[in-house]
């Protein structure tokens, strides 16, 4: 199991809060990350819902939920336009 750091950024962050940590397989994608803290609970489902437009960055470079993710990596999930 790999342990990785979830940021949020913006209406997710509102929702969710800044941060947290999550364990998920060797060999995990950005994806399944987001497929399990869907799971996590009825806030998280909501604002993290397929059916939502979502960007996600994988150590602080923008990617696709295909992104491999490993242990101590840093995901951020966050709305398509986000103000400054």
């Amino acid at each position: 199991m790999n342990t990785v750091r979830v940021r949020y950024f913006a209406s997710i962050r509102e929702a969710l809060g800044p941060t947290e940590e999550l364990s998920v397989p060797a060999g995990a994608t950005v994806g399944l990350l987001r497929d399990r803290l869907i799971e996590r609970s009825p806030t998280h489902a909501a604002a993290l819902a397929r059916g939502k437009a979502l960007r996600c960055a994988l150590n602080q470079a923008l990617c696709d939920e295909s992104a491999l993710v490993g242990e101590g990596a840093e995901v951020a999930f966050f709305p398509p336009v986000t103000g400054g």
